[in-house]
């Protein structure tokens, strides 16, 4: 219980600060200045674009929180024995580090009017994120070459089952982050429409990028460690 408290907390928190950015507590009939000068206030369908992002991310990460929870509920049990963490994970976390960046690097130049630095970005996060998907299919394949099999033991199950549904997340931001591609290939990308799609591609990023460092320390049993450190000097 104390992993999913910790993680729900972690999620929870990025979730309030990013609706605190999002102006969704200010109230605009208090503020002086026309109805343009507040974006943040205006109605429309493009902040209702970030707060229904803001919601599903919140549900995905409330379900890699109950994973994590299992994870650690179960590995109590005597037949627990987990695989080792294969290097290459290290480089696929790098992978994953790099599209994020490149679409933070993508997102500024959107909002300043530099499309070619747009296209640069997104075709660089998209080509690591593939990148990033096929390290984890290697990582499957050196595991199970190793006698790792997904039914050999509960540890292993796991394993499988978090990082293949972390990939699955990321395939879908593929899926986004492909449509945002072709509007910013467009013979002239509507500049305000190109940086939301570019902004909510970078939120759903960073967002599996913070999953994934969290998932790798449970994996990589250095949260159990550090939670079980705690534990000694609370006690």
């Amino acid at each position: 219980m104390t992993v999913i408290v910790v993680v729900l907390m972690v999620v929870f928190g990025i979730a309030g600060w990013w609706l605190s950015q999002q102006r969704l507590m200010s109230k605009p009939w208090l503020e002086a200045g026309s109805v343009a000068a507040f974006p943040g206030t205006e109605s429309g369908s493009m902040p209702m674009a970030k707060v229904g992002l803001g919601v599903f991310l919140a549900v995905v990460g409330c379900l890699f929180a109950l994973f994590t929870s299992a994870y650690s509920m179960r590995m109590e049990y005597a037949d627990w024995s987990a695989p080792p963490v294969p290097p290459l994970l290290w480089i696929n976390t790098g992978i994953l580090l790099l599209s994020s960046v490149a679409l933070h690097c993508a997102l500024i130049a959107a909002r300043n009017g530099q499309t070619e630095l747009v296209r640069l970005g997104l075709a660089t996060a998209g080509l690591t994120a593939i990148a990033f998907l096929i390290g984890q299919i290697v990582v499957w394949r050196e595991l199970e070459a190793n006698g790792h099999f997904l039914t050999a033991n509960p540890a292993n199950a796991f394993f499988y089952l978090i990082t293949g549904m972390h990939g699955l997340h990321i395939l879908g931001g593929l899926a986004g982050l492909a449509r945002t591609t072709s509007r910013a290939w467009g013979p002239d990308p509507a500049p305000a429409k190109l940086t939301l799609s570019v902004e909510l591609c970078a939120m759903y990023w960073h967002f599996l990028l913070i999953v994934w460092l969290a998932l790798f320390l449970v994996l990589a049993g250095w949260a159990e460690r550090f939670i079980g450190v705690c534990r000694q000097l609370l006690t």
